[in-house]
């Protein structure tokens, strides 16, 4: 099993984040969760210092949704680690999940139809 860094702060923040989502990321897990894309995706997941919205380790593909509290340097930031610790990133702004969830879905659905190597990473 292949395992992706996380802090013991950034786990206890995450559950509390859990239980708090905002709108957009209601909305979009209930399109993710239990497996409706074929494979699992967990939420609110830390991976370093930081917690991604959602992520599907099997495929490791990070979803993102941006809203008026995300900053572009830090954001940026975020980004390069998540690629340099091997992840596809695809962000959305909450707007796009209000308006056109369909089309956000259809977006991860083909992005993880790209993926070329699924079992790179373990589902736990």
């Amino acid at each position: 099993m292949r395992s992706h860094p996380r802090t013991t702060d950034a786990a206890a923040y995450a559950r509390r984040l859990r239980k708090d989502l905002t709108s957009a990321e209601v909305r979009l897990w209930q399109r993710l969760r239990r497996n409706q894309l074929g494979t699992r995706f967990r939420r609110q997941e830390p991976i370093g210092p930081y917690i991604v919205d959602f992520v599907g380790l099997r495929h490791g593909l990070v979803i993102e949704l941006d809203g008026p509290h995300h900053e572009r340097v830090v954001t940026k930031e975020r980004t390069m680690l998540l690629h340099r610790l091997g992840f596809r990133v695809l962000r959305f702004d909450n707007e796009a999940v209000a308006e056109g969830l369909d089309s956000v879905v259809e977006v991860i659905r083909q992005a993880l139809n790209d993926t070329l190597e699924p079992e790179r990473f373990d589902e736990c």
